[in-house]
């Protein structure tokens, strides 16, 4: 299994599509959004846009990687991110993530996206599984991820430190047969 095609991928909200080095400035916006850095970064990690530029410009050549960014449909405007990655061929499984900025929130772009990447990692790559870890703090990404199919498979309590307290990380999964069973709407 290779994630060396790059697909576009078309719902009605948005259109995910390979990124290119010129989505890093935007990218850099929406990597500092407070929520965005809240739910998906730590603060150690040092970011800089020749960084960025450097990471987007070399994922349509990545073959173990499946990064597309989440755009908008009429204006072309880059929301986000979606990615497939780990993969591990011989389990079919590989882990997911996405973070989408704050004007793509609010009006059903993450779900579509998120159900747009699984349903290409099942249908078209034959993935059996696909997980994710995520903040327990984070109701708005756990609302989507359960709406998709995933299940929480467990917590690690108190797993990391953050704002002078701990948070739980907790792990979620959708299978190929629970993805195929579930209504078009879902999928």
């Amino acid at each position: 299994m290779s994630f060396s095609v790059k697909p576009t991928l078309t719902g009605r909200k948005t259109v995910l599509r390979p990124f290119t080095e010129a989505d890093a400035d935007v990218m850099w916006e929406i990597i500092a959004d407070p929520e965005v850095l809240h739910f998906t970064f730590s603060p150690s990690e040092e970011l800089t846009l020749e960084r960025l530029r450097s990471w987007y410009g070399s994922r349509a050549t990545e073959p173990d990687r499946l990064d597309l960014a989440v755009t908008d449909p009429g204006t072309g405007e880059v929301l986000g991110e979606v990615v497939l990655y780990e993969v591990d061929e011989y389990a079919r499984s590989c882990t997911f993530r996405t973070l989408i900025g704050p004007h793509g929130r609010g009006r059903g772009v993450g779900t579509e996206a998120t159900r747009l990447i699984v349903g290409h990692g099942f249908e078209q790559l034959g993935l059996h599984r696909i997980q994710l870890e995520m903040y327990g703090d984070n109701d708005r990404a756990r609302h989507v991820y359960e709406k998709v199919g995933f299940v929480v498979e467990g917590v690690r309590r108190q797993a990391l430190p953050r704002d002078g307290g701990w948070v739980d990380e907790v792990l979620m999964a959708v299978l190929d047969h629970e993805w195929a069973a579930l209504s078009p709407t879902a999928r």
